[in-house]
C-alpha cells in the first residue's frame, strides 16, 4: 500500500498540489455558491452562480467554521452568505438590520428605527411589482406581488447583539428573518457582490452570457457609507 501511494504521488503531485490549493482556496479566501431559488429575485436570477468573498468577515480555519480574526461586520444592504443552523441549508440573503436596530415592517415596506426607507416604482404587472428600495444609502431592487404573503407585516423587533435580520429581495417569496429569526454572527460565510455565471434552468440550462461577471445591484447604484412555501 505505501509503495502504491509513492507511486501515486510521484505520478500525479502537480495535480494533488493544485487540487490541494484549489480546495485551500475555496475553503478559506473564496468561492462560489448556486442559486437554486428565486427568493433574491430580481438581485439574483435562479441558476446564477454568486462569487462568495469568504474574507469578507472572518479570517478562518481552512475546512472549519472556526473565526481567527474578525476582519469586519456585516452592515446593511450586504448580500450575506450564510450556514443557517435553524434551516440545515446555506442561505442567501440581504442583511437590513445591525445588532441594535428596531425594524419593522407595514404593507411590505421596511422601518428602521423609526424611520421608513424611501421606495419608488420601477416595474409593475398583474401579478407583482418591482421596487426601488434606498436601504439606508444602498439602493437595490426588490419585488412585491399583488397579493402580498403574511409575511408582509410584522411589529417591531430589535436585532440583538452579534445577531442580524435578513430579508430576501423577493419580498413575498422569501424564507429570512421572518422565518428563521436573527441569524447568528458566527453562521455567515461570506459576501457576494457579483454572479460568476448563469445558467436558463428553463431554457436547456443555456447559459445568460449578458450576466458573466455582472456585479449585484449594478444597475441601482452602489454603497454610499403563506398559501405557498417561501423559497430559501
Amino acid at each position: 500500500m505505501k509503495k502504491l501511494i509513492l507511486k501515486i504521488w510521484r505520478e500525479n503531485k502537480t495535480f494533488i498540489v493544485f487540487l490541494s490549493l484549489m480546495l485551500l482556496f475555496r475553503s478559506a479566501v473564496a468561492d462560489w455558491n448556486t442559486v437554486p431559488t428565486g427568493s433574491m429575485k430580481p438581485t439574483i436570477e435562479v441558476g446564477d452562480r454568486i462569487w462568495v468573498n469568504k474574507l469578507a468577515y472572518d479570517l478562518r480555519v481552512p475546512f472549519t467554521s472556526m473565526s481567527l480574526y474578525r476582519v469586519s461586520d456585516p452592515v446593511r444592504g450586504d448580500i450575506v452568505v450564510f450556514d443557517s443552523a435553524v434551516s440545515d441549508i446555506r442561505l442567501v440573503k440581504r442583511v437590513v438590520g445591525v445588532p441594535g436596530d428596531v425594524v419593522e415592517m407595514r404593507d411590505n415596506r421596511v422601518y428602521i428605527n423609526g424611520e421608513s426607507l424611501s421606495y419608488s416604482s420601477v416595474k409593475i404587472t398583474d401579478e407583482f411589482a418591482e421596487l426601488r428600495e434606498n436601504l439606508v444609502g444602498v439602493e437595490h431592487r426588490v419585488r412585491v406581488h399583488s397579493k402580498p404573503s403574511t409575511y408582509a407585516n410584522f411589529e417591531p423587533v430589535r436585532v440583538p447583539s452579534d445577531q442580524y435580520l435578513v430579508l430576501g429581495d423577493n419580498r413575498d417569496n422569501s424564507a429570512d428573518s421572518r422565518a428563521i429569526g436573527f441569524v447568528p454572527r458566527n453562521e455567515m460565510i461570506g459576501r457576494a457582490r457579483h454572479v460568476v455565471l448563469s445558467f436558463n434552468y428553463d431554457n436547456f440550462y443555456i447559459p445568460r452570457t449578458e450576466r458573466v461577471l455582472e456585479p449585484l445591484d449594478s444597475q441601482e447604484g452602489s454603497k454610499v457609507s403563506p398559501s405557498a412555501k417561501p423559497e430559501a
